[in-house]
């Protein structure tokens, strides 16, 4: 825990890049074999299955610290940090014990996922005392699965792709997929060829427009595609098997069983990119229906009826064994259209038809007609990258919708935001002439514009609910959001997706403010 405690302190205290991949550079070249693969699986997101609630950590860290619950919770609500938190208030110890490794914690823990309360409190406290604040804060972090530390996946993979001298392209190949730290080895897992049917390959992600896109567009060089708000996916068929893989890197067979008879009409092995949405009746409708797909661990007869499960196949990464990501994706698409049969279940996506900037520019603005977010633009020369890379893949999403709010809540934000209102909740008016709430925010002000809100909301506050605060409905801002939804969930009866703040507007009152009515219209 020492070397691993080092680390994260190293890539938590810079915000260079530099900086963080020569830490990650030490770690691996002098960390063991068993720690190295548990570091990368902790800073990649494979974590172990959270063996005890925040509730009780909680409960267990405010009698261990000997003071009232409501005292910590009070020191919680203002460090905006439970792990933290929970560092902090027990008592110091001494420096950490050098033979409390990395791998032995998280290999403790999994072996008591199953036993009794009082067997995991004693472990856990029995930690919180041998280590220290700082490695304490580490374990807390591995306990609570809030491991963020300001690392992406594609650093960790240059850092080894620099201790192993392999090529990073290799490094995200082997990183990707089915593997278990617990049953792996570091080196064996980047290094050895071993055939694994279920093996997806890692994604191309695309980059929103760039400003200078115009200066350097040719018509030729482009395939134009909607956006579709749908989930990103890989479909693969391998020796009669199949697995359809979300680009969050879990299996979702089970979660879109219909989608399974794609492959009878598949002749010879594939990998296909692509995204699932909902069709019915050959329309695909909205994120919404397809929500009430997911997190399912079966999918009844009425929503197979009611929200069918539909592939939309836009690129094929392999072909009978053959590793396809290196052709250009011109050749890749000739070859995808040869390969799939439209059916219920699956279709290529849509090549737009456009000769100019001027005919994408009218294809995206009617693009949410056809249920899309807008326009896809890749580039017809260029191979199959893994994750971004400038040029290969544009997303021109179409301007998100917006309505002017009024601010009635606000929370304390987390980790340099503890300190801060900086989580908001806003209403519109009803036909009562009453404020409802109808959307959460957390982004979108500026650093200043933050503050002067949060000196406003203190000297403003009507009620107080624990971290949560109600304000005098004065400030307006408007709220921009992707997509509109009714939902029963809602007092409001509508659910937005990706709500932020757009701006402060200043300019007006709070009965000046949008209505209800007014976003009921957003949902024709």
């Amino acid at each position: 825990m020492k070397h691993f405690t080092a680390l994260f302190s190293a890539l938590d205290e810079s915000n260079k890049t530099n900086d963080k991949l020569d830490a990650l550079q030490d770690y691996f070249v002098k960390a063991n074999e068993k720690d190295a693969i548990w570091a990368v699986a902790l800073l990649c997101g494979k974590r172990p299955k959270r063996l005890v609630k925040t509730s009780l950590l909680r409960q267990w860290a405010a009698e261990k610290a000997q003071i009232p619950f409501w005292l910590f919770e009070e020191a919680y609500h203002i460090t905006g940090d439970l792990a933290e938190t929970i560092a902090k208030v027990l008592p110091e110890t001494e420096e950490i014990k050098s033979e409390i490794s990395l791998h032995w914690v998280i290999h403790k823990l999994i072996s008591l996922s199953h036993q009794d309360e009082s067997i995991k409190r004693n472990f856990v406290e029995d930690m919180w005392h041998k280590l220290n604040i700082e490695a304490r804060f580490v374990f807390n972090k591995i306990l609570t699965g809030g491991f963020r530390v300001g690392v992406s996946d594609s650093l960790v993979h240059k850092a080894l792709s620099k201790v192993f001298s392999l090529e990073q392209s290799a490094i995200a190949s082997a990183l990707t997929g089915n593997w278990l730290p617990e049953n792996s080895n570091l080196t064996l897992l980047l290094t050895q060829n071993v055939q694994d049917l279920s093996k997806p390959y890692p994604f191309c992600l695309a980059h929103p427009l760039d400003a200078d896109f115009e200066q350097t567009f040719h018509p030729n060089d482009w395939f134009a595609e909607y956006k579709w708000d749908g989930i990103r996916a890989q479909l693969i068929k391998r020796q009669d098997s199949y697995y359809l893989w979300s680009r969050g890197e879990e299996i979702i067979n089970e979660v879109f069983p219909e989608l399974k008879t794609i492959t009878e009409s598949i002749i010879g092995d594939a990998v296909f990119d692509g995204e699932i949405v909902v069709r019915k009746e050959g329309e695909i409708l909205s994120f919404n229906a397809l929500q009430n797909r997911l997190g399912r661990k079966s999918v009844s007869k009425k929503i197979l009826a009611d929200m069918p499960a539909f592939f939309i196949a836009y690129d094929i990464l392999e072909y009978n064994q053959k590793d396809l990501r290196r052709a250009p994706l011109q050749d890749r698409r000739k070859l995808l259209e040869e390969i799939v049969q439209p059916n219920v279940f699956i279709s290529c996506s849509e090549l737009l038809p456009f000769e100019n900037l001027e005919d994408l520019k009218a294809l995206r603005e009617h693009a949410s007609i056809h249920k899309a977010e807008g326009l896809m633009l890749k580039n017809k020369t260029e191979s199959y990258p893994v994750g971004r890379k400038k040029g290969v893949w544009w997303k021109w999403k179409i301007d998100p919708m917006a309505v002017d709010a009024v601010l009635i809540y606000a929370q304390r934000g987390h980790g340099r935001r503890a300190n801060l209102y900086s989580d908001y909740t806003f209403a519109v008016w009803n036909d009562k002439h009453e404020l409802v709430s109808f959307a959460k925010a957390y982004s979108g002000l500026s650093d200043e514009e933050m503050r002067q809100t949060d000196a406003w909301i203190k000297k403003n506050t009507l009620e107080r609910f624990g971290p949560v605060c109600s304000v005098k409905p004065e400030l307006v801002f408007e709220i921009a959001f992707e997509g509109i939804n009714e939902s029963k969930r809602h007092k409001s009866g509508i659910a937005v997706r990706f709500p932020r703040i757009s701006r402060w507007r200043m300019d007006k009152k709070p009965e000046q403010a949008n209505t209800l009515q007014d976003l009921k219209l957003l949902l024709t």
